[in-house]
């Protein structure tokens, strides 16, 4: 009988240790889940403006701004502050989209990055 009595609290006492580092653990995976859901949004949104810029008679600035409405359209919370620039010059056109995932974990700020590369399209006249 004493023995039983001795260990009297200990499942509270793990319970109190444990749930706080489980919890961070869960927090962590989420965290991740976001992340990676922002990664694959940026990148949607660099495809969708390199296809803008790259359309013949298409600009830089229509490619930039194809991209900021795909952010916009499909998920304003998903990237956080993102920067979208695009560049086109005879032969390509670039979009390339930064930005955070929103954050779960206090402390964490995770970058979010992306780019599209595409040759321009012209009309050269030969069938």
């Amino acid at each position: 009988m004493r023995r039983v009595q001795d260990e009297r609290g200990d499942a509270t006492t793990e319970t109190v240790l444990v749930t706080p580092v489980l919890l961070l653990l869960i927090a962590l995976v989420v965290q991740f889940a976001l992340w990676y859901h922002a990664s694959h949004v940026a990148e949607a949104a660099a495809q969708e403006g390199a296809r803008g810029a790259r359309a013949f008679g298409g600009s830089a600035a229509a490619g930039q701004e194809r991209a900021e409405h795909f952010l916009a359209e499909t998920g304003p919370t998903i990237v956080v502050d993102p920067e979208v620039t695009a560049t086109r010059d005879a032969g390509t056109a670039r979009v390339e989209v930064r930005g955070h995932a929103p954050s779960v974990v206090p402390g964490m700020r995770w970058a979010v990055a992306a780019s599209a590369e595409s040759p321009t399209e012209r009309f050269t006249g030969q069938p």
